[in-house]
C-alpha cells in the first residue's frame, strides 16, 4: 500500500475512535480521499478510452484482475449505496441523476457479479465522461453526509428496515459473488462503513488500477 495513503488511513481510524479527535478523523479521511481522487482524475488525463476496458491480468487473483473502468464504477456505486441508502436514508445519486442512462450502463448494481471477459465487455459500454461526472458527484455528496454526521451515530448499526430497503432496490445482485455484500455491510456500524467503502476500499481498487495502468504503459512501449 502507498505509504502516505496507509498512514492517513491509520490516523483516520485512530482518530475516529474518540469523540475528542473525531473531527480530526473526518479531516484525515477527507485528505486521504482528496489525494486518492487526484489519482482517479489522472487516469482520465493519461489513458486512452480503450485503456479503460483493458484487462491485462484477466486470469489473476486479486483486484487487478478487473478493468480501470470497472474499478471506478465499483468504488462509487458501493459508496453511493452505503452513503445514501445505508447511512443517510435518502435516494442514491445514481437514481437522482438518471446515471444508468447517462453512463450507458447495462446494470445498476455494484458489479460484483461480473467476471472475466464480462468485465471488459461491461467497461466498453460505459460513457467515461458521464462516469466521471457521477464519481465527482458521489464523492461530494458523501462528504456532505459525513460532515454532518455526529460522533454519537458511529456506533449505530444498520437497521432491519434499511436492510430491507437495500434489498428492494436491487442494487446488489443476487449472484453468489455479490449477495454477500448485504450481510457484510449490515453487520457493520457506521464507523465500520467509513473505514471500508469510503476509504480502504478506494485504496485497494485504485492501487490495483495503477498496477493495470503500469502494465498497459509497459505493453504499449514494446508494441
Amino acid at each position: 500500500m502507498n505509504k502516505e495513503w496507509s498512514e492517513l488511513n491509520k490516523s483516520m481510524q485512530s482518530f475516529l475512535r474518540k469523540k475528542d479527535t473525531y473531527n480530526d478523523g473526518i479531516g484525515a479521511l477527507f485528505k486521504l480521499r482528496k489525494d486518492l481522487m487526484e489519482t482517479v482524475l489522472s487516469f482520465k488525463d493519461e489513458l486512452e478510452r480503450e485503456d479503460f476496458n483493458a484487462i491485462p491480468f484477466i486470469n489473476a487473483e486479486g483486484y487487478h484482475s478487473k478493468t480501470i473502468a470497472y474499478s471506478l464504477w465499483h468504488i462509487f456505486r458501493i459508496e453511493d449505496i452505503a452513503a445514501h441508502t445505508l447511512i443517510n436514508g435518502d435516494e442514491q445519486i445514481f437514481f437522482q441523476g438518471n446515471y444508468k442512462k447517462r453512463i450507458n450502463s447495462p446494470i445498476i448494481t455494484t458489479g460484483n457479479e461480473l467476471v472475466g471477459q464480462d468485465i471488459a465487455d461491461f467497461s466498453a459500454q460505459l460513457n467515461i465522461d458521464e462516469l466521471y461526472t457521477y464519481i465527482v458527484e458521489v464523492k461530494k455528496s458523501t462528504e456532505s453526509v459525513l460532515s454532518k454526521l455526529p460522533f454519537d451515530m458511529l456506533k449505530n448499526k444498520i437497521s432491519p428496515e434499511q436492510k430491507d430497503l437495500l434489498i428492494s432496490l436491487n442494487t446488489v445482485s443476487t449472484d453468489e459473488n455479490a449477495v454477500w455484500l448485504i450481510d457484510y455491510w449490515c453487520s457493520k456500524d457506521i464507523r465500520g462503513l467509513i473505514q471500508m467503502p469510503f476509504s480502504r476500499h478506494w485504496i485497494m481498487h485504485i492501487e490495483a488500477s495503477l498496477r493495470i495502468m503500469k502494465k498497459l504503459k509497459k505493453r504499449n512501449k514494446t508494441a
